[in-house]
């Protein structure tokens, strides 16, 4: 295997990225100058060195200092803090964000369980989510994962869940209203339709 082969087959373990783009990718990149090449080196370095996980919400942030825990969402004092929304990655919190429609919390989930293997719970921050909920007063939890039959399999998984811990009858459970097309991701969709399953959760 040579060496644009070898960085193709790096490229081909990152999300949605399938061999012919991991290729063109590669020969990319093979084709740059070494400055580009180093200054792309040195921002992948720096995104690495200088991130950490929110401990709330485990969203990626870079702190002010070393002891900086929260990011920016979680320690906004301006934010509602009994309304609690569940997004599977990054790019879901990052695009519902965006409408500027939502003023509560999130959690990153991490992911979703596959419809026919239950061992993907092990990956999923399922005991972090219950310590989320148990340790706060949410009067509502939107659980907002893609209508994909992952996401609706973890959404009765994370519904189960919260009931088992929070039986309050006043506590709300809602889901994102079906602006977002069945199979379609919340990280695609456009601000407009995001804007429009947000005040229209039920």
């Amino acid at each position: 295997m040579n060496s644009i082969e070898k960085l193709a087959q790096l490229f081909r373990k990152f999300p949605t990225v399938g061999s012919r783009t991991a290729m063109r990718f590669a020969y990319y990149l093979a084709k740059l100058p070494k400055e580009k090449i180093d200054e792309l080196i040195s921002a992948v370095s720096e995104v690495k060195n200088k991130t950490k996980l929110c401990k709330m919400c485990f969203d990626l942030f870079e702190p002010f200092d070393s002891a900086q825990s929260l990011c920016p969402i979680c320690q906004n004092s301006a934010r509602n803090k009994n309304l609690l929304c569940i997004v599977e990655k990054e790019a879901d919190l990052i695009s519902l964000e965006s409408t500027k429609k939502f003023n509560g919390l999130y959690f990153i989930l991490g992911g979703t369980i596959s419809t026919m293997r239950k061992d993907d719970m092990c990956h999923l921050r399922i005991e972090e989510f219950k310590n989320r909920i148990k340790n706060n007063n949410f009067s509502e939890i939107i659980v907002a994962l893609n209508p994909t039959p992952e996401g609706r399999t973890t959404s009765v998984l994370l519904e189960n869940i919260i009931k088992e811990i929070l039986p309050n009858p006043n506590f709300k459970i809602t889901h994102l209203a079906r602006g977002i097309p069945v199979g379609g991701e919340l990280e695609y969709a456009d601000e407009e339709t995001l804007e429009n399953a947000l005040e229209g959760r039920k």
